[in-house]
């Protein structure tokens, strides 16, 4: 398993569960410095993750690309999956799309988080799952393209509708045939959604494709009450190698989240 760090250039998202927030030069450096093997970005747009832009950062620093996050496109222009408004559903897409690109020439897979949406007065449950598997579908195949999967989050009751729970997901995404679709398993939401943590990782197996390493409170693991050792312990059980990536506040400061996530990984990964 390798590591990974969040690094967010939104300044509407600055108080937002990121680490790293001055710069992807800077984030980059800091990054190698707490002996990260990667990053995950959180751009504004995709120009801001572009190839000639990104690639020459992670070269000079000897860190790999984990991940790019599309939630600006929610955060900064309102753009969801399930909004009642066609015209919005495909903004959201072509904004999604043109992450996937950056990511996929990268290396890298792209995340739907919050533009996933939720149901509301106009877009019934039944109508939203719909609009949500047409285009995991769609961009699914997109990142396929690039050799890359797109990583979908379940996030907590507070956030969205549409998924709490990693076993409905996993479900959702087989009932529909969406191969190239793979779980971002978020601890911090999988906290408040499930009965078990680590039941729940060994039951969805292989469909587990990153890991958002947070600990209870979306501190750095260590600072909340999370058992971080059956979470390895399930991980390794379903052979998962991918990325433990550090989506957390930066609190104390973000050095001491940075540092405490290190050695929270260390430690149970040494194990």
């Amino acid at each position: 398993m390798k590591s990974a760090i969040t690094i967010c250039l939104v300044p509407e998202a600055r108080r937002g569960p990121f680490v790293f927030h001055d710069g992807l030069e800077a984030g980059c450096r800091t990054a190698a410095e707490h002996g990260f093997d990667g990053i995950e970005i959180f751009p504004a747009d995709a120009n801001e993750v572009a190839a000639e832009v990104v690639r020459p950062l992670l070269d000079a620093h000897g860190l790999r690309l984990a991940a790019i996050g599309t939630g600006a496109g929610w955060v900064r222009h309102g753009l969801c999956l399930c909004h009642a408004d066609e015209d919005v559903r495909l903004r959201a897409r072509a904004f999604i799309a043109s992450v996937v690109d950056a990511a996929g020439e990268l290396g890298a897979p792209a995340i739907i988080g919050s533009m996933q949406g939720r149901t509301s007065g106009d877009v019934s449950r039944e109508l939203a799952l719909g609009m949500l598997a047409d285009a995991l579908g769609e961009l699914g195949a997109r990142a396929a393209r690039h050799g890359q999967p797109i990583l979908y989050e379940p996030l907590n009751r507070y956030e969205t509708d549409l998924f709490n729970r990693q076993s409905e997901a996993a479900s959702f995404v087989a009932a529909n045939s969406l191969g190239p679709v793979k779980l971002l398993c978020d601890l911090f939401h999988m906290n408040i959604e499930e009965e078990d943590v680590a039941g729940a990782l060994v039951a969805c197996g292989r469909s587990v494709g990153h890991i958002h390493w947070a600990d209870s409170n979306r501190r750095a693991m260590g600072f909340g009450h999370t058992d971080p050792g059956p979470v390895v312990a399930a991980l390794r059980a379903i052979q998962y190698e991918g990325w433990l990536s550090a989506e957390v506040f930066p609190l104390p400061t973000a050095s001491e989240a940075a540092a405490r996530t290190m050695a929270s990984l260390r430690r149970h990964l040494a194990a």
